[in-house]
């Protein structure tokens, strides 16, 4: 008699078969778990922005708001805290966990200089901010405003997006 030691290439053919239909069981789940991730981070990213542009307007900035990422992402005069952490003041334009995060204010010729170097004039009375899906599958776009409400919608809300009020389109998250 021959000794039965190892694998049997059939036995190794049903091992792969198992493994494949476990995997092509786990796949939809895993990429459903990432797109609801990228989600609940771009909702997080609205509040924390919404938190910063509060911040702003109450210390730095006489009553006015911010017009971009990078001037909350300055840190004020004495300080080495910015008003938003540095993933998302890095730039006027972030892509943070698959969405495409911006703010915008217009500016208001009778805003202060704010205490982080913003000029004079330069702030706003309101501002906007989106976070929009860098997957075109994805369809849930969320925006903001001095408002402070996150609005959702299937398209996009940043050009439609007034700085205060509700906008057009979408319907607000509770």
């Amino acid at each position: 008699m021959r000794n039965q030691r190892g694998f049997a290439l059939l036995d190794l053919i049903f091992v792969c078969g198992i493994i494949g239909v476990l995997t092509s069981m786990a796949l939809p789940r895993l990429t459903m778990a990432k797109s609801a991730a990228g989600t609940a981070s771009a909702i997080g990213s609205m509040r924390a922005i919404n938190s910063a542009q509060l911040t702003f307007a109450l210390t730095c900035g006489g009553g006015f708001y911010a017009p971009d990422l990078p001037t909350l992402g300055m840190a004020p005069a004495g300080s080495r805290e910015p008003f938003i952490g540095a993933g998302l003041g890095d730039a006027s334009t972030v892509t943070k966990s698959g969405y495409v995060i911006q703010i915008t204010a217009t500016p208001f010729a009778g805003a202060p200089a704010s205490c982080n170097g913003l000029a004079a004039g330069a702030a706003g009375r309101g501002y906007r901010g989106a976070a929009d899906p860098t997957d075109k599958d994805n369809p849930r776009h969320f925006a903001i405003n001095a408002d402070g409400l996150i609005f959702e919608d299937i398209a996009p809300l940043f050009a439609a997006m007034p700085e205060l009020g509700p906008p057009p389109a979408g319907h607000p998250l509770r």
